[in-house]
């Protein structure tokens, strides 16, 4: 099941980016496709990228109410938050497990023989700050003198942005060295700090200060496709939890907001089908009927 989802990952990749006449027209897509929501955190100003950021789209929402109540605009964002509420419902985390290009490229980042380390579980908390407070709170309060906020996201932390987007725009136009200051260094810095810490560590953005896997855990507990846990079968052998990009004690804590359902647990650990899939409340599958596919290694 791992080939699988390496696959699923490529392949969502290529799609959220299939705009290849960026070195060419050495500029970002503007088409029609820029219409639909990138289900993981993809840079709406990548080059090649040919869907537009949920976590944008929601800052620039948020920063222009003000603007918008002023002038009897009543925008309210529909697509932004029916697209991000289906892909909740149905998800949750999943998304970000199988859909998410930077959490892919933390994956294969974490693939370089290095020490390992694990994530502190109180760093996991930062994230859910981050999406209140710089998502919603920041754009919608801290306006400029014509009522219209910051996506404070976007412009100070997040390291996608700057991977996707920043430094490959510095390549294609070389103008706009000229325009670099601290925010940018500011963002550099962050960008480099999580790239070296992926190497040492699963997935320490996703864990630390992704606020789109905030928003996605929210919907943990009513999301349609979740992975279960029958304690009966359990021996405790704890063989689930080394093999959890995220940390999950999958046996501890079946219900854990951090759980993105890759199925490492119920494929490659346990052998007594203690976890498995479920849909729509009906079971599905665990790790002896599903159909045997090539594995990853941890």
């Amino acid at each position: 099941m791992g080939f699988v989802r390496k696959w699923v990952q490529i392949v969502f990749g290529f799609v959220m980016n299939g705009y290849w006449a960026f070195p060419f027209t050495r500029n970002i897509y503007q088409g029609p496709l820029k219409v639909i929501c990138a289900p993981g955190l993809n840079c709406y100003s990548c080059p090649a990228s040919t869907t537009y950021c949920a976590m944008g789209a929601l800052q620039q929402l948020m920063a222009g109410i003000r603007f918008s109540l002023e002038s009897g605009q009543y925008y309210l964002g529909g697509s932004i938050l029916g697209s991000l509420g289906v892909l909740g419902g149905l998800f949750g985390r999943m998304v970000c497990g199988w859909a998410c290009p930077f959490g892919f490229v933390q994956e294969m980042l974490n693939k370089i023989p290095s020490p390992s380390f694990s994530v502190p579980r109180v760093l996991r908390f930062c994230k859910y700050f981050v999406l209140v407070f710089m998502v919603f709170l920041l754009p919608l309060l801290v306006v400029d003198e014509f009522g219209g906020g910051s996506p404070w996201f976007c412009k100070y932390i997040c390291p996608a942005g700057t991977l996707e987007a920043g430094l490959p725009m510095l390549i294609l136009q070389p103008d706009l060295k000229s325009t670099l200051g601290v925010l940018f260094l500011n963002k550099f810095v962050i960008m480099i700090m999580f790239v070296g810490w992926s190497i040492v560590s699963s997935r320490p953005f996703c864990q630390t200060l992704c606020p789109l896997g905030a928003f996605y855990a929210l919907f943990s507990k009513v999301k349609l496709i979740k992975l279960r846990f029958d304690e009966a079968k359990c021996t405790a052998c704890k063989a689930c939890h080394p093999v959890c990009p995220m940390g999950v004690k999958f046996n501890e804590s079946p219900d854990d907001l951090e759980c993105i359902t890759c199925l490492k647990c119920m494929n490659q650990a346990c052998k007594f089908d203690a976890i498995y899939l479920e849909i729509g409340g009906v079971s599905v599958g665990s790790r002896r009927n599903l159909a045997p596919v090539a594995r990853e290694n941890v």
